[in-house]
C-alpha cells in the first residue's frame, strides 16, 4: 500500500484544489493522520502564505504547522535550477517530505500551481518530484476553453510524460468540462486509456469557478465603502452601468456585479432596489469605477436602506476595472465554507471513491531513484552511528569528507596522522570541522600501538612475520587501520585516496579476512543513473574469476542489493543472451548462473545475457520473452574485472551517473577501498555505506 499520492497539472487554475480538497475527505474517513505537502509554493510566507495549504490544514484541522508542508519557494527554487543545483533542491524536498511522511498515515503532494515565472521547469519538476517520492499520481486538466480534441491531446500528452518517468498514474481528473462535451470527452478517453486508469469527468459548475464579492475586492485593490458582511456573495456575472436606468435594469442577472462610476446615483440606486425587489433577481456588488464616490444623499440614502449589497470604490476607469474583473480566478478559500463543501460534494458525486481506494491499497512502488537512494543511506547510517577510520588524514579531500560527515551527525570518525599537521590543513582548507568532535590518532604515537603490534605478530607469524616486522607494518596507517577494526576500536575503515587498492585491502585479507562460507573477497557499485539505482558487481577486485566465483559474487551482491533496498533481479553478463551463444567465456557465465540457482532458489537470475536486453525492457522483451530478470535487470554482474571496471567508468562518464563504491563484500567486518581519483563525495558516500555495513555486524 501507498502512503502518499501526489495531485499533479500542468496549468493554472485547473481546479487541483478540489481533488485535494474531496481526497483528504475521503481519507479522513478511513484514517485520522493525514498529511498534506507542497514541495514549492509561489510566496515566501513572510509575505504571503500558500492559499491551498491554508484552505486544506485549516479546514480539516490537520495537526501540522505551515512550515512542515513546504519545503522550498518559487524562488528559492528557480535559483537553484540556474545554478545547477537541481540535486540538492530534490534533497530537500525529499528530506522535508520524509520527515513529515514519518508522522502519518497518509499523505496528499500537491504539485505547482504554474502561477508567474518559471512556469517552463515545473512540468518536469513536477515529474521528477513524484517520481523520488515514489508516489503515484494523479493527474488534472481543465477543459476552460479547450475543444474536445484539444482536451483529450492535454490528456495523452501529460499522461505519456508521466510514464517515460515511469510513474504510475491511478487516475485523471478532466476538470471545468463543458455539459456538452462531457459524453465525448468521456467516451474518447475511455477509449484511449488502459483500462485499470481512474477517469472522472467533472462538468463546470458556477459554484466552484466564478469569484466572491471578497476575491473581487481583494483584487481590486479598492475601498469598501458599504457591505462588508455581504462579501461572501458569488458574482456570475458583471454589467457596466453607463445607459439610462430602465435599459440598465433590463440587463440585471442572477448575482449579477455592476460596475458605474460613482457619479451615477440613479443607477446605484436603482440597483439596490431592484436587489430588494421580488422581480429582479439577486445583485452580488457594486464597484464604483474613476475614483468617484456617490454624493452626499445618495451616501444617506444607502445608509438608511433596509439591505445593502458590497459597495466597492476604485481608483481605475471602467473599462480597465471590466477587463481586471474579468481576468479574475477564483480560489477556494478557508473562510468560504459553502465553496469548500461544493467542491467535496463535487469530488464525491464524480469520483469512484472506491475504485480510487481500492488503488491506493493495491499500489506498491517500484524502483528507487538516486536521491530516495541517497537519502535513505543518510537515514540507515543515523540509525546506529559507527565509527569509521579514515587512515588517510593527510589528503585535504578526507579532511572535506569528514567535515560534512560530522557536521551531519552521520557517523562518528577517527582520523590517522599528526593531529598537529590536520589541524593546520583544517585551518588552511577553511573548513568548519569541529575537532573536539573527532578522534585523530598518530600509529606511532598512540595507547594502542604496543597491543596491535602484539596482535598483529600471533596473527601472523606462522607466516614468517617476526616482532620487528610487526613493528614497522603497524606503523603503516592501512595496517593500524585494519587492527583498529579487528580489535572494535573501530566499527569499519575506508581508505585508498593515496594508497593502491592491494595497499588498501591486504591488511584485511591477512586478518580480518572473509565470512564463514565466503571464499571470495569482491566488490560492488552503487551506479546511481537518473531515473534508478543499478548494482554494478564485480568491477574493483577478481581480474578472472571461475564460474563458482562468479556464482558467489552474484549471490554476495544480491544480498547486498537487498541490504540497501533495491530488490535483486540478477543478470549474468555476456557476450550472447539465452542458448545464442557458444565459447569458453560464455559457458563459464552459463555454468555461473546455474550454481546462483541451485544454492539460492529464491533469487531471480538470468544468464547469459547482454547488457542491452538486461537493462532496455524493448530489448529484453524481444530477446527472452519469458524472463523475470530481462529489461529490468538492477544487479549487473560481469564475467571479470575487464569488462566490469570499463563498462562501469564507461556508463559514470556518459550518463553522468554517481557511482558509490566500490564496496568489498565477504570480509567479517567492513574495509573500503577508494579510487585515487575519487571526489569528496565519493569519500562521503562510501563512509556512509560503510557505517551501514558495519551496522550488520
Amino acid at each position: 500500500m501507498t502512503k502518499n499520492i501526489f495531485i499533479a497539472t500542468a496549468e493554472p487554475y485547473s481546479g487541483k484544489s478540489i481533488v485535494a480538497l474531496g481526497l483528504v475527505n475521503m481519507l479522513l474517513g478511513k484514517t485520522q493522520k493525514v498529511g498534506y505537502f507542497k514541495p514549492i509554493v509561489n510566496y515566501d510566507p513572510r509575505e504571503k502564505k500558500d492559499v491551498h495549504i491554508q484552505t486544506i490544514v485549516e479546514h480539516f484541522g490537520l495537526p501540522v504547522s505551515y512550515e512542515d508542508t513546504y519545503a522550498l519557494t518559487r524562488q528559492e527554487a528557480m535559483r537553484q535550477i540556474e545554478s545547477e543545483s537541481e540535486g540538492q533542491m530534490m534533497e530537500t524536498i525529499i528530506s522535508k517530505f520524509k520527515k513529515l511522511e514519518e508522522s502519518y498515515d497518509f499523505t496528499v503532494v500537491e504539485g505547482s500551481d504554474f502561477l508567474g515565472e518559471g512556469a517552463a521547469f515545473e512540468f518536469d519538476a513536477n515529474v521528477s518530484i513524484a517520481k523520488n517520492l515514489g508516489a503515484p499520481a494523479i493527474i488534472v486538466v481543465s477543459a476552460e476553453s479547450k475543444t474536445t480534441a484539444q482536451v483529450v491531446n492535454s490528456v495523452l500528452t501529460m499522461l505519456r510524460n508521466f510514464e517515460a518517468r515511469e510513474v504510475q498514474v491511478l487516475a485523471i481528473f478532466v476538470n471545468k468540462v463543458k455539459h456538452e462535451q462531457a459524453a465525448d470527452v468521456r467516451e474518447l478517453l475511455t477509449a484511449q486509456l488502459q483500462k485499470d486508469t481512474i477517469l472522472a469527468v467533472i462538468p463546470e459548475d458556477k459554484g466552484l469557478l466564478n469569484p466572491t464579492m471578497k476575491e473581487i475586492h481583494e483584487s481590486l485593490g479598492g475601498k469598501l465603502l458599504f457591505g462588508e458582511e455581504f462579501l461572501s456573495n458569488q458574482v456570475d456575472n458583471f454589467v457596466t452601468g453607463a445607459m439610462n436606468v430602465p435599459n440598465f435594469l433590463s440587463h440585471i442577472k442572477e448575482n449579477v456585479l455592476i460596475v458605474t462610476p460613482g457619479d451615477r446615483g440613479d443607477i446605484i440606486i436603482g440597483s439596490l432596489q431592484a436587489n430588494l425587489s421580488t422581480s429582479y433577481p439577486k445583485v452580488a456588488g457594486i464597484v464604483l469605477s474613476a475614483g468617484s464616490i456617490p454624493e452626499e444623499p445618495i451616501i444617506r440614502l444607502i445608509e438608511g436602506s433596509q439591505t445593502v449589497v458590497p459597495i466597492i470604490s476604485v481608483e481605475t476607469g471602467t473599462f480597465q476595472t471590466i477587463t481586471e474583473i474579468a481576468s479574475i480566478k477564483s480560489r477556494i478559500t478557508t473562510d468560504n465554507v459553502k465553496k469548500i463543501q461544493l467542491a467535496i460534494d463535487t469530488f464525491d458525486k464524480y469520483v469512484d471513491t472506491q475504485a480510487l481506494d481500492q488503488k491506493i491499497i493495491t499500489f506498491k512502488p517500484e524502483g528507487i531513484t538516486p536521491h530516495m537512494f541517497q537519502y535513505q543511506l543518510g537515514k540507515w547510517a543515523k540509525r546506529e552511528i559507527k565509527n569509521i577510520v579514515l587512515p588517510e588524514g593527510d589528503d585535504d579531500r578526507i579532511l572535506k569528507a569528514a567535515a560534512r560527515l560530522i557536521s551531519q551527525e552521520i557517523v562518528s570518525l577517527t582520523i590517522l596522522g599528526d593531529p598537529a599537521a590536520i589541524a593546520a590543513s583544517a585551518k588552511r582548507l577553511g573548513l568548519d570541522l569541529d575537532l573536539t568532535k573527532v578522534r585523530i590518532i598518530n600509529p606511532a604515537e598512540s595507547e594502542y600501538y604496543n597491543d596491535y603490534v602484539e596482535t598483529l605478530y600471533e596473527l601472523r607469524k606462522n607466516k614468517n612475520v617476526t616482532l620487528e616486522m610487526a613493528r614497522d607494518l603497524m606503523t603503516d596507517v592501512s595496517y593500524f587501520g585494519t587492527m583498529m577494526v579487528y580489535k572494535g576500536h573501530a566499527d569499519g575503515m575506508v581508505s585508498g585516496a593515496v594508497h593502491t587498492t592491494q595497499h588498501t585491502i591486504r591488511p584485511a585479507l591477512q586478518f580480518v579476512k572473509t565470512k564463514p562460507g565466503i571464499s571470495v573477497v569482491s566488490s560492488v557499485f552503487f551506479m546511481c543513473l537518473p531515473d534508478r539505482v543499478s548494482v554494478f558487481g564485480d568491477c574493483a577486485v577478481n581480474p578472472n574469476p571461475t564460474a563458482e566465483q562468479l556464482a558467489e559474487i552474484a549471490i554476495s551482491s544480491a544480498e547486498s542489493s537487498i541490504r540497501f533496498g533495491i530488490e535483486p533481479r540478477i543478470a549474468m553478463l555476456s557476450y550472447s543472451s539465452g542458448t545464442s551463444g557458444e565459447g569458453a567465456d560464455v559457458d563459464k557465465v552459463r555454468k555461473a548462473t546455474e550454481i546462483v540457482k541451485q544454492k539460492r532458489p529464491d533469487l531471480k537470475v538470468e544468464g547469459p545475457i547482454q547488457y542491452d536486453a538486461a537493462v532496455d525492457p524493448v530489448v529484453g522483451k524481444q530477446k527472452l520473452p519469458n524472463s523475470e530478470v530481462a529489461g529490468q535487470a538492477s544487479v549487473l554482474i560481469f564475467p571479470d574485472l575487464n569488462t566490469g571496471n570499463n563498462t562501469y567508468k564507461a556508463v559514470q562518464r556518459e550518463t553522468g551517473a554517481l557511482a558509490i563504491g566500490p564496496m568489498l563484500q565477504g570480509l567479517n567486518k567492513p574495509v573500503n577501498d577508494l579510487s585515487r581519483g575519487c571526489t569528496v563525495d565519493d569519500i562521503f558516500n562510501t563512509v556512509i555505506i560503510t557505517a551501514i555495513q558495519s551496522q550488520n555486524n
